[in-house]
């Protein structure tokens, strides 16, 4: 991927998607089916030459946050004029503490998490280079810290893989050392039946959806955004995504009383399926990440390097 050619009349928005099929072709149909000017395809890739040129105004991305190659396709193609949905480079500096952390800078209530350092490194390392770590850890201190039962999961955002419940020193440890080169947060659980996500949409628009954990689905009623919850569920969900910049993005809330806690800051490639949603809940998400794309195509705007300006 390389530079837009500025002489090109056809506008394009390039998908790139992972295993959610039924979104990518339902967003490519919405977007093709408005006939003003822009359409959508998949984007091809196929080994990236530099100042290769960019056939995409705009890129979606569903999937770069487990595919190493393509989220270096759109570091360059981003590079080269390119709007990318979400900003690469912020989501190469997120994480899932860092966020944890910004909840917390920005007022906000999340539950007590602790970041361990690797099991292992993907490289052959000595002694030294380990020098600054403290050894044996204190594995009771962190348990007490967070308390148990507690999450032990991955501090990549986008997904929910590798999320394990521990309820002792014993399992932690056991956990810790099957992780592998992953770096992990061990995260307190906030008992609570009410779970909320909230699908940011544009800077703008949030979608709050009661999360059933026990029917691994959303509830199909839409909960309302103009009642106290749904007011203090806005904000703090705006107020993150915009904090990020991100077009598209899902924050996770458990709900005790009147007290929210912010679980999961970002994951901007949230699932949306027709298996988690209604088809109502679904057409909404397809049609509002399809609007956003149209209008990055028509109004371009520059992407900022994360965190600055």
């Amino acid at each position: 991927m390389g530079q837009n050619d500025g002489k090109r009349t056809d506008r394009k928005i390039g998908l790139i998607v992972g295993r959610d099929r039924n979104w990518s072709d339902a967003f490519i149909n919405v977007v093709n089916k408005a006939e003003n000017g822009v359409t959508a395809e998949l984007a091809q890739l196929s080994g990236t030459i530099m100042d290769e040129a960019c056939p995409y105004d705009v890129i979606v991305d569903r999937v770069s946050h487990e595919i190493p190659y393509y989220r270096a396709c759109l570091h360059h193609a981003a590079l080269h004029g390119s709007y990318i949905i979400n900003n690469p480079f912020a989501w190469s500096a997120d994480s899932k503490f860092f966020g944890i952390g910004l909840v917390n800078r920005l007022g906000f209530t999340s539950p007590r998490t602790i970041v361990l350092p690797n099991k292992h490194v993907e490289k052959e390392m000595g002694p030294d280079s380990f020098r600054n770590l403290v050894y044996p850890m204190d594995w009771q201190g962190i348990i007490d810290y967070v308390g148990v039962p507690a999450i032990f999961k991955n501090i990549n955002s986008g997904g929910r893989d590798a999320v394990y419940r521990v309820g002792s020193v014993d399992d932690l440890i056991q956990r810790y050392d099957e992780s592998g080169t992953m770096t992990m947060l061990l995260q307190q659980i906030v008992e609570s039946d009410t779970h909320i996500h909230c699908f940011v949409f544009g800077h703008k628009t949030v979608l709050p959806l009661r999360y059933l954990v026990a029917e691994n689905r959303y509830s199909a009623a839409i909960l309302p955004t103009d009642d106290g919850l749904g007011r203090q569920l806005s904000h703090q969900a705006l107020t993150l995504s915009r904090a990020y910049g991100y077009d598209v993005n899902m924050v996770e809330f458990v709900v005790v009383g009147d007290q929210l806690y912010i679980i999961n800051a970002t994951n901007p490639a949230p699932e949306m399926t027709q298996e988690l949603m209604t088809l109502e809940q679904f057409e909404f998400c397809v049609n509002e990440v399809a609007r956003i794309a149209i209008s990055r195509v028509k109004r371009p705007l520059s992407q900022r390097s994360i965190f600055t300006g």
